[in-house]
């Protein structure tokens, strides 16, 4: 199966990507497979995607947790924690 990735602000910097396909086997994997599979590039994926970097993602522009299921032919969005004022 196909996951489109996308990467958003300080992530799309870091990463010099905006976007990438990645293939996972079988049919469905959960959100978490997904970040561990771009944790295991080494740095600097390891420490911007940690469990403790505060970032957020959507799975088909919804927001998702780490046990969101992801099918073939999603999209997974990757946000840092922004701030702003």
């Amino acid at each position: 199966m196909k996951v489109k990735v996308l990467y958003f602000a300080r992530l799309r910097e870091l990463f010099n990507l905006e976007s990438e396909v990645l293939e996972f086997p079988g049919e469905q994997v959960y959100a978490a497979a997904v970040i561990d599979f771009l944790r295991k590039r080494g740095e600097p994926w390891a420490t911007e995607l940690g469990l403790d970097a505060g970032n957020r993602m959507a799975v088909n522009q919804t927001l998702a947790g780490i046990v969101t299921p992801v099918k073939d032919g999603d999209e997974v969005a990757i946000f840092p924690p922004v701030t702003g004022g």
